[in-house]
């Protein structure tokens, strides 16, 4: 008997592969049943709602202002607010200095990166000095900026806030029982070899923290994607800001929140999906292994393709970027899920709205990229 090519399942994987044989899934707006977006995207999106089993939505929490400052051009502030479960949520507000009047608003999504003792800091750029990991890591996959400050700069009221179980909303090893923490102690947190060592940790934990919200009847994508929905409802209910206006986006980890954000929210009238984008089938045969348990939900291959998540947005406009080397999907998987978006909106009289760019090199969100992706968010919001 033939051999089948290596992948995640080995012999299992041929098998596993054809299970998914309603080709397009069952709920896609690519099949011929579906016509009109309205009917067809309340189905689907209930459907996904039912997988995606999201707690209860709290009531908008209190919103503390803990400081306020102005550097670079930007007035800062540093918002802090409490959910039903686990420490604060610290943020990051960015905005013009003196701007009158509401503005277009972007809720900026921070990466994974297999960094959990981060997140707000990721992806801007405070006064006073970088940690040294930050300034490393904004290096490698940013260009050297913090890409929220940036788009701020164009006009924009940038809220950033720390996604579930990263930086102030991380697990603490004095929480967890001491057969989880191995002994690990919070000491000086900001030590950089603490630091490596709670971001091993924590990843070594993903699968311990993915089980148990499955016993609690929801799931990871759930519930990260509720509390990215009380950000927006904080962002969208300032003053400041146009809440007609409002715009999502991020790399990575901060990709895959748009895709579901973006998906189910329709607050979002414009969204960036960065080096996040392939197929359920490059998942399951050949980069499982490389993603966050926050990726998968259970059942929804059977219902959608996973690029069509983010296209129950159709026709609001949609920018995905992907870069050929990216070492997290291969290109084949890439190129499918781009053609699939396209098919998407092309049935919905809607082409003209989704941007699907490919570039060289490997996993990032790099000067170019940043730049052709503010320029597009501007010709839609602006």
């Amino acid at each position: 008997m033939a051999r089948s090519a290596a992948n995640m399942l080995g012999s299992y994987g041929p098998w596993a592969n054809k299970l998914l044989k309603e080709q397009p899934p069952v709920l896609s707006f690519r099949r011929q049943e579906f016509s009109r977006i309205g009917p067809w995207r309340r189905k689907a999106r209930g459907r996904i709602d039912d997988l995606l089993a999201r707690p209860p939505h709290p009531l908008m929490p209190k919103v503390r202002v803990l400081r306020r400052e102005e550097a670079d051009g930007l007035a800062i502030e540093h918002l802090q607010w409490r959910l039903p479960g686990g420490p604060p949520t610290t943020a990051v507000l960015l905005k013009p200095a003196g701007a009158k009047g509401p503005l277009p608003a972007v809720l900026a999504l921070h990466d994974h990166g297999g960094r959990k003792y981060f997140g707000v800091r990721k992806i801007v750029r405070l006064p006073g000095r970088r940690h040294p990991l930050i300034a490393e890591h904004q290096r490698e996959y940013y260009g050297d900026r913090g890409w929220a400050n940036e788009i701020a700069k164009r006009g924009y009221v940038v809220l950033v806030h720390d996604g579930f179980l990263f930086g102030s909303r991380r697990i603490r090893y004095a929480d967890v029982p001491a057969s989880l923490n191995k002994g690990q102690r919070e000491g000086n947190p900001e030590a950089s070899a603490r630091i490596a060592a709670y971001n091993q940790w924590s990843g070594e934990q993903e699968s311990v923290v993915a089980r148990s919200l499955l016993c609690a009847g929801t799931t990871w994508p759930g519930v990260v994607l509720q509390e990215d929905q009380v950000a927006l409802d904080i962002l969208c209910a300032r003053r400041d800001v146009d809440a007609e206006r409002v715009a999502c986006g991020g790399l990575s980890g901060g990709g895959l929140r748009t895709v579901y954000l973006a998906g189910m929210d329709e607050r979002i009238r414009a969204a960036m999906c960065v080096g996040f984008m392939t197929t359920w089938e490059d998942f399951l045969l050949h980069k499982s292994f490389t993603h966050t348990w926050m990726t998968y939900l259970p059942l929804a291959p059977r219902d959608l393709e996973f690029p069509e998540i983010l296209g129950l947005r159709v026709p609001l406009p949609t920018l995905v970027q992907n870069c050929w080397e990216d070492s997290l999907y291969t290109p084949p998987g890439m190129r499918k899920a781009d053609r699939i978006l396209r098919e998407v909106y092309a049935k919905a009289g809607a082409s003209d709205r989704y941007e699907g760019r490919f570039y060289s090199g490997g996993h990032k969100f790099d000067l170019q990229m940043q730049a052709e992706a503010f320029e597009w968010l501007d010709s839609w919001l602006k």
